[in-house]
């Protein structure tokens, strides 16, 4: 069973999430809006992290669960990344940080 988390915990895993670059993009996967949900699994004392890739054929979901485990290493003691890929992902989740971010690389969006 999942919770909610609590509005304080909720910013603390966002915050340390940005240190999560796509490492296609080098974006962080939050501006990228690559993080659907957050959520507590209470049965295995866990942060769940709902996530998806730009592309269901990325073969780097290793790259960014270690990049997920070291952002995340002073703030949860265990976490786990459900792969989400409905829906899909599309360029309209970048937040605004994101799209500036898209720009200064040189992407029309």
């Amino acid at each position: 069973m999942t919770a909610t988390l609590s509005p304080e915990k909720y910013d603390e895993v966002t915050e340390a999430l940005k240190d999560v670059m796509d490492p296609e993009l080098g974006i962080n996967v939050v501006d990228l809006g690559l993080v659907y949900d957050l959520a507590w699994d209470d049965e295995n004392d866990a942060l769940v992290i709902h996530m998806t890739l730009t592309s269901a054929g990325c073969p780097l979901t290793d790259v960014l669960e270690e990049q997920t485990a070291q952002a995340l290493d002073e703030v949860v003691e265990r976490f786990r990344i459900n792969w989400v890929w409905m829906p899909p992902w599309g360029p309209e989740r970048i937040t605004d940080d994101g799209r500036d971010m898209m720009r200064a690389l040189g992407f029309a969006i």
